[in-house]
């Protein structure tokens, strides 16, 4: 099966509603057939799918909302599929602030509590403005050509704008083992090729869902000033 996106299907349907087109939530929620590899085409290890995701600037994050604004884009499983699409969508410069791409292995929905990662986290690598185009590519052509060397262990990556920096953040299975999380950490340092002085940080997944749910009770206490800066 192929999803026809073009550069302008990221901006669509992500308006300040927060509602989604029923073709794309149909797409997201039903059994999707295999993605057929043509003769002639180079053939990735894994299946992927793209995502697009938009949170209005100052909208209260929760669950329920994030999965609606979520689109699938896209499904490619060759080299040629992968880059017929990625031609054809904007990059990160060109994006609104509080825009989200997402390339994960085919089934796996980029949430934390999909069931391939809920045990696991993700690497952040905090971007300044008119790094993250170059950067978000050459990380993905790191995880599409498996240079990460850990296994079934990357589920996906994520390209985050947002108003004063960008955000590139690795997904994986497993926040416990920390050899291979030490792995997808020196493999991003070197693809990305960051100087020895970067920051970076290693959050699991059970921890976002903790400060989401923490940051949410805030926000809805009487009395309290509304602290949109709190959901990132």
């Amino acid at each position: 099966m192929s999803t026809a996106v073009n550069k302008y299907d990221v901006l669509k349907s992500n308006d300040d509603s927060g509602e989604e087109d029923s073709g794309s939530r149909d797409m997201k929620d039903k059994p999707l057939p295999q993605v057929e590899v043509k003769p002639g085409e180079h053939p990735l290890q894994y299946t992927y799918s793209l995502w697009f995701s938009r949170r209005a600037p100052g909208k209260q994050a929760t669950t329920q909302n994030y999965d609606q604004n979520l689109q699938l884009l896209a499904r490619f499983a060759s080299v040629e599929q992968f880059w017929g699409y990625y031609s054809r969508c904007l990059r990160p410069v060109d994006l609104p602030s509080h825009s989200d791409i997402h390339i994960f292995k085919d089934g796996i929905k980029p949430m934390w509590e999909d069931s391939a990662n809920k045990n696991g986290g993700k690497w952040i690598v905090r971007l300044r403005k008119g790094l993250a185009s170059r950067c978000w590519e050459n990380m993905i052509l790191a995880m599409l050509g498996e240079q990460f060397m850990v296994g079934d262990e990357i589920c996906g990556a994520v390209i985050s704008v947002r108003f004063q920096e960008d955000i590139i953040s690795v997904w994986n299975r497993t926040a416990q083992d920390s050899i291979t999380t030490g792995k997808i950490r020196d493999t991003l340092k070197r693809v990305l090729n960051l100087p020895p002085t970067t920051v970076m940080e290693y959050k699991t997944h059970n921890d976002s869902l903790k400060h989401t749910h923490s940051a949410s009770s805030l926000l809805r206490k009487p009395g309290l000033p509304m602290r949109h800066d709190l959901l990132h």
